[in-house]
């Protein structure tokens, strides 16, 4: 009987310990905001000045057989039919990337992602999500210090591709 109790207890806790995924079959929209006018360091806010649109697309790139084909609107209630995955990306981790040298792991990505399903409410899922350059897999030799800049269009893309990949493996 003990031994039941704690295989259930483990099964539970183990299915806890599994993130929340959204069942998405179709995309209807994918909106990223950045305020980068609330960035005050100039070099920063240059360096992040595509991010809306970059990571929008490195997440659609990712799900386009579940894209929709034409641009869903709004019906007469105001729902959209279809999975709405919505990124709003913290400024100030942005900012401080630019205010220091960094080491691997300072670089970060910080946002809260909302998916949302005006259909279907059990189709919905809320957290933030955080990529470092070192979880991004970019390789800095031992040693090194990479400071980002406009040259360093690698580091950001792999930050992008990392966040993006981090939100749709979420999705089911």
């Amino acid at each position: 009987m003990l031994h039941a109790k704690t295989a259930a207890t483990a099964a539970l806790l183990a299915l806890l310990a599994t993130p929340l995924a959204a069942a998405v079959e179709k995309v209807a929209k994918i909106d990223a905001t950045v305020d980068v006018s609330a960035i005050s360091n100039a070099e920063a806010a240059t360096f992040w000045a595509n991010l809306e649109a970059d990571l929008e697309n490195a997440i659609a790139a990712r799900v386009t057989d579940r894209l929709a084909v034409e641009e869903v609107k709004p019906d007469e209630t105001g729902k959209i039919d279809g999975t709405q995955i919505k990124v709003d990306i913290r400024e100030v981790e942005l900012a401080s990337a630019f205010e220091r040298q960094l080491n691997l792991g300072d670089a970060v990505l910080v946002g809260q992602v909302t998916i949302v399903d005006d259909t279907d409410n059990t189709n919905a899922d809320g957290y933030e999500l955080s990529v470092s350059l070192e979880n991004a897999q970019v390789i800095v030799p031992e040693g090194a210090t990479l400071v980002l800049s406009t040259d360093t269009s690698g580091a950001y893309t792999r930050l992008v591709e990392a966040f993006a990949d981090g939100i749709v493996s979420r999705l089911k």
